[in-house]
């Protein structure tokens, strides 16, 4: 009997995450569908608007049992991993030295760590035509005041799904790093958006990110960029010095020094 095919998408339960259950649901033939998140109500909700079967996996990715929960369940069904999808994440904004630090770990423990840990595990049950999609941030571009442990993170999760990337070529494994701009998720409002952040230029929909990086990954890029206010963005940002990429942003978002 053939190995079930799957698909695992983590941080499921709101946001970009649960757009991406949605797009691939649309886009993708499964055997299940793996949804990943503490909710495990939110992620029963998901069963009734897919047409390919849902798997529930109520895990929290920053404890290690739940990290080995995971393995030990690919261990004993040894599925055929076609796509996976980390867009699990947290953030918060504010002065480093006023925000408090076990939730700046947590942030840097689920962006960074965790996702580090999924993929290698993963990997065993991926061939080549699979493929790893990791949420990485617009913010992984430059140094970010005010968001300064999650900006970072996010430069992680770019520069890891590159490095990574170009290991998995010969594998025929391909790699995809999100770059969203500003997103209209509830990402905003747990991490303190609205009292750091004045200017914003363009809002975008979750499910506008998660079909722009399915595209993405069928036309072979290694990034996935959602809007040509954001890719403009991009391109001043490798190009102009440090100081006035973070000075530029303390102007806009009016911030005190």
């Amino acid at each position: 009997m053939p190995n079930k095919k799957i698909a695992i998408i983590s941080g499921a339960s709101a946001g970009i995450g649960r757009e991406f259950v949605l797009s691939v649901d649309r886009d993708y033939s499964l055997d299940e569908i793996w949804v990943i998140a503490r909710r495990e109500e939110r992620l029963k909700e998901l069963q009734d608007k897919c047409k390919n079967t849902v798997r529930p996996l109520p895990l929290d990715l920053l404890k290690d049992e739940s990290i080995k929960e995971f393995s030990d369940l690919l261990e004993t069904e040894k599925p055929e991993i076609e796509l996976l999808v980390n867009a699990a994440g947290c953030g918060y904004f504010g002065k480093f030295e006023d925000l408090d630090m076990d939730k700046q770990i947590q942030s840097l423990k689920l962006n960074s760590v965790a996702l580090t840990e999924i993929c290698h595990i993963a990997l065993p049950y991926m061939k080549k035509g699979s493929a790893i999609i990791n949420l990485g941030s617009n913010s992984a571009w430059q140094p970010v005041p005010y968001m300064t442990v999650y900006g970072a993170s996010k430069s992680y999760v770019l520069n890891f799904s590159r490095a990574l990337g170009r290991e998995l070529r010969s594998k025929g494994i391909k790699v995809v790093c999100v770059c969203p701009g500003w997103v209209k998720t509830e990402f905003q409002e747990i991490a303190g958006h609205d009292k750091y952040v004045k200017y914003v230029d363009k809002w975008f929909e979750p499910s506008e990110v998660a079909d722009q990086a399915l595209k993405d990954l069928e036309t072979g890029k290694t990034v996935s960029i959602l809007g040509s206010n954001v890719r403009r963005q991009v391109r001043l940002v490798k190009f102009a010095p440090t100081d006035f990429v973070m000075d530029t942003w303390y102007k806009q978002q009016k911030l005190e020094e």
